[in-house]
């Protein structure tokens, strides 16, 4: 996620946007999760694991949202 984004305009908005930055990280530690289970790393049950996947959805949703809002503060 922010792939497209200058990693130091990412870590800015980390360091100044506690909300952003715990967001962010959820959405890491989803990301990780959901593919673990994806690989059959992490056992975990179909419902369980859509569920992880939808919150992980609506964590990047937000993320994007505060993400644009910030680029329209600056300009």
């Amino acid at each position: 996620m922010f792939e497209n984004q200058q990693r130091d305009d990412v870590e800015a908005l980390m360091k100044a946007d506690a909300e952003f930055r715990r967001l962010y990280q959820h959405h890491r530690q989803l990301d990780s999760k959901v593919h673990d289970a994806d690989i059959g790393v992490l056992p975990i049950d179909d419902v369980t694991l859509a569920g992880m996947k939808k919150e992980k959805l609506l964590a990047k949703a937000r993320l994007e949202r505060m993400w644009a809002d910030r680029v329209h503060l600056i300009h």
